[in-house]
């Protein structure tokens, strides 16, 4: 059996777009695959950034770490932890103001640790996530995803490749504020719909 995790970072609920688009995506990947799914909320979540007490408490080996370490790295250590356990990962999250919203960069910064997701070599860094598959649904008010104002589809796949999940694949649902909002959004569920297994 296969496992899903399923991240969402939009504020709008139950009216999101991206985060709609992402069920439909989960639905139908657990049908396929018989899986299990553990769901993430970054909206709700209200996760900390990164500071240099919790960074330097991560990169201490956990059988060394004081109390307050350990404290100051659980978070981080379940994000991670469910990073580690799923085979696929769905980001659903819309984008502000050209780029992610700032929950999803405080996620990414809590994920990345040195030696745990990835790993520093004599050739750069390399991923130690690999042989994972990542979605991510977008939806945007007006900025075309793809475009040179779009600041975060392009640094979300990069970043899942710099973990090692380098088959990233985009569903997005842009312009949405437009006259053709409802027509751009039903074309991205049919693309959902059209996925094979």
């Amino acid at each position: 059996m296969t496992h899903i995790l399923h991240i969402t970072a939009s504020i709008r609920n139950d009216d999101s777009v991206s985060n709609n688009l992402g069920s439909a995506l989960v639905e139908k990947l657990s049908a396929q695959e018989a899986a299990t799914v553990t769901r993430r909320d970054l909206a709700t979540d209200d996760l900390p950034y990164q500071s240099w007490e919790r960074f330097n408490a991560g990169l201490t080996s956990p059988d060394e770490r004081s109390p307050e370490q350990s404290e100051l790295a659980a978070l981080a250590d379940t994000l991670i932890g469910e990073l580690q356990a799923a085979d696929t990962i769905v980001i659903s999250s819309p984008i502000y103001n050209f780029g992610a919203p700032a929950s999803v960069k405080a996620w990414a910064d809590l994920v990345a640790r040195a030696g745990t997701t990835f790993k520093y070599t004599e050739n750069g860094p390399k991923g130690l996530l690999e042989g994972k598959k990542a979605f991510i649904t977008i939806a945007s008010g007006g900025t075309p995803v793809g475009s040179d104002i779009d600041f975060m589809s392009g640094w979300l796949t990069f970043f899942l490749g710099f973990l090692g999940i380098e088959v990233v694949e985009v569903i997005a649902a842009d312009g949405i504020m437009g006259k053709d909002g409802d027509a751009k959004i039903d074309a991205a569920h049919d693309e959902i719909a059209k996925l094979a297994a």
